[in-house]
């Protein structure tokens, strides 16, 4: 597997620092909840500290332009915020207080800001204390004009857990309702495709095609094709949902979409990059509809090979549209509607895999865990979902089309220039996360040949098929997929370590994803011979990248309260769990019934032993009985707490009989040792 980067990340230029202009810095905003504020600029070594009343109208999460204040000979750089660049929150959760002809929104939250003038026009029926959501038009650099919004919504004070989910994608940066000119946008694009745009196309609509999504999906972003050629190989088709179309630069609606960069899935809602007509309708691969394409066609042997392949824009007519239950049940079965094709193309999808490992992509397996939720939102239990053959046929064919899409483009120059370009990329393992971990893995037996890339790529391979069905697989797993660094957007093309690939870019789900997007228009400026370098691609990467991570945080956030809200109904009951984390001041537990974690804190062991972490082994240890825990290991614990507000779960372990005998006489005993010492130490 090559590697294309050149330079080290974070390389400057000799010119001075990228994000200075004389006095001036560019960074983010980040406020403690002391009400103090930091900016983090790229680069700088230490933060530049603000206080409250440097603020401006800049908020926690913004890109603001901050200056220098004069040196005091402080260690710390002091600023103040003289511009806010970007927002990264434009509505906000709170309350109303009313006054005659106007009234005040006061934001909730522990982060800082000011109160927001809503004029009588503005309302949209609300009242004094309601809960509302609402939208800022108006921002004043001045102190003594404070920001000027409208109501977008009223929140039902009885629905805690629509409140809750709302509030955290508003927290991460994420509008839940479109504007008025992005819907009047959407509303205004004709459902019926023009005769005159299909003969444009390579037409598809008479070639065999299906979909293949979840249960629940809506929005089809991704269709399969397949024909069987006159010389036995097969023409495969990756049809993608021709949304650069429907979504044009230069519109609110792009321009919206932009700013969100994703879609955001928390447990019982979607929060879409773009409204439903698009994503749900016109953009959706729906079954006996017509529909644009921007398509991937490989014609490839029996065995998996590519001979040829034509990358353009189709029009195509779904045959059949499938969930992954039923492919997979044809799949086992063979047998069913289109179970030939179906069958062929799982063959070629396990060639192709077998293909990817062997050029050294990273074999790393991941388990879904989602909540069954009733009408009202509420956990009811849990489901856990597994990677089968029929997700696989459809990953290794996504995975195939993003590939090719990429290596098509970096062969692209103009003027003896690479066409800036989105390409998805995964750097190196850290070589300082790489050393505690091999050492870890060594103790499993487990060893690793570093002279190579290449060589890491085949050691992790091998270890993760050796520990299956082993007690310390969860563990090593998870510290595995820890030790590499972060899939990112960037135009420096250093090639995607964790799938083995030297190039590699996401062309396969624009509804959802808007670098997506951006490969599409890319990649049709070169088919149609018109190039027009985007010189702030390198920008707009970033930001979906900073967008991509944020929707993370938020889905993680949503999951939380979710596992905290089911947690509330087993307060004071035990359960077995596994440590899946240790840290200086306690260690996390992942019930093995539930899948919710929890934290025992190190206050709760103090009756047993003085605990210390010992980073090299991830497990925390006792200083006197040697008691230790450490990552991977089981442990029994009861619930003691489950705080929705702070989305915490609090866990107590529990001494068992399974915990050796000599081991439970020492802990037991401990305190009375204390006291002993503590006697001859005053005697002394």
């Amino acid at each position: 597997m090559g590697r294309k980067n050149n330079g080290k990340k974070g390389d400057r230029k000799k010119s001075g620092h990228p994000h200075k202009t004389h006095n001036e810095y560019k960074g983010k905003l980040e406020i403690t909840r002391s009400g103090m504020g930091f900016v983090i600029v790229e680069g700088l070594e230490t933060d530049i500290l603000v206080r409250p009343s440097d603020f401006n109208s800049a908020m926690h999460g913004d890109t603001v332009r901050v200056r220098l204040k004069e040196d005091r000979g402080g260690k710390r750089k002091q600023g103040v915020v003289v511009g806010v660049s970007e927002r990264k929150q434009s509505e906000f959760v709170g309350k109303l207080e009313m006054n005659k002809g106007f009234a005040f929104f006061v934001a909730e939250g522990d982060k800082r800001m000011p109160d927001i003038y809503i004029p009588e026009k503005a309302f949209n029926n609300a009242t004094e204390n309601d809960r509302v959501v609402v939208r800022v038009k108006e921002w004043s650099d001045d102190k003594s004009k404070r920001p000027v919004g409208e109501v977008v919504s009223i929140l039902n004070a009885g629905d805690a857990n629509d409140m809750a989910m709302k509030e955290i994608l508003l927290e991460a940066g994420f509008p839940i309702e479109f504007p008025d000119e992005v819907m009047e946008e959407a509303a205004r694009i004709p459902d019926a495709i023009p005769e005159s745009e299909i003969k444009k196309r390579k037409d598809f609509r008479d070639v065999l095609t299906f979909t293949i999504d979840p249960v629940d999906a809506k929005d089809f972003d991704d269709a399969l094709s397949i024909k069987v050629l006159k010389n036995g190989n097969y023409q495969i088709g990756v049809h993608i949902a021709d949304v650069s179309y429907y979504v044009q630069p230069d519109t609110a609606l792009d321009e919206f979409a932009y700013k969100k960069a994703t879609s955001v899935y928390l447990p019982d809602r979607v929060n879409p990059m773009l409204p439903e007509h698009i994503s749900n309708v016109l953009c959706s691969l729906r079954p006996n509809e017509d529909k644009l394409t921007f398509s991937a066609v490989f014609e490839m042997s029996p065995k998996g090979a590519v001979k040829k392949y034509w990358l353009g824009r189709t029009a195509i007519h779904s045959n059949h549209r499938f969930t992954y239950e039923e492919v997979q049940e044809i799949i086992e079965k063979e047998t069913g509607i289109y179970s030939d094709e179906i069958l062929l193309l799982n063959s070629i999808a396990r060639r192709l895999r077998a293909k990817r490992f062997d050029a050294g992509a990273i074999n790393f397996s991941s388990t879904e865990v989602r909540f069954k939720l009733d009408e009202k939102g509420k956990p009811i239990g849990i489901v856990v979902k597994e990677s089968k053959e029929s997700h696989q046929l459809i990953e290794e064919f996504m995975l195939l089309a993003n590939k090719f899409v990429a290596q098509h483009v970096s062969k692209i120059e103009v003027a003896k220039k690479p066409i800036p370009f989105p390409y998805r990329v995964h750097d190196l393992p850290n070589e300082e996360k790489m050393l505690p971990f091999m050492a870890f893995a060594k103790k499993f037996g487990h060893k690793f040949d570093t002279s190579s890339p290449e060589k890491i790529a085949e050691s992790f391979n091998t270890m993760l098929k050796d520990v299956q069905g082993k007690p310390e697989q969860h563990v090593l797993e998870q510290l595995g997929i820890r030790t590499m660094a972060k899939a990112a957007y960037t135009t420096d093309n250093i090639g995607h370590y964790g799938l083995g690939f030297e190039n590699y870019c996401h062309f396969t789900s624009p509804i959802r994803r808007y670098p997506d997007v951006m490969v599409h228009r890319v990649l049709e400026e070169i088919l149609s011979g018109k190039v027009h370098p985007d010189k702030k691609m390198e920008a707009k990467c970033k930001h979906c990248s900073e967008r991509e991570r944020a929707a993370m945080e938020a889905e993680r956030a949503a999951n939380k309260y979710k596992q905290v809200e089911y947690m509330r109904d087993f307060l004071g009951e035990e359960f077995e769990g596994v440590i899946s984390g240790v840290a200086a001041f306690g260690f996390w537990v992942e019930t093995i019934e539930h899948k919710c974690e929890g934290m025992v804190s190190i206050t709760s062991l103090a009756e047993y032993d003085e605990f210390r972490l010992v980073d090299t082994d991830y497990s925390l240890v006792g200083m006197r009985s040697g008691r230790k825990f450490r990552m991977g290991d089981k442990v029994r614990i009861k619930v003691i707490a489950a705080n929705l507000e702070k989305r915490q779960l609090d866990y107590e372990w529990v001494l068992t009989a399974t915990v050796d005998e000599e081991e439970r006489t020492t802990i037991q005993e401990k305190p009375k040792q204390k006291t002993k010492r503590k006697k001859k130490k005053s005697e002394e």
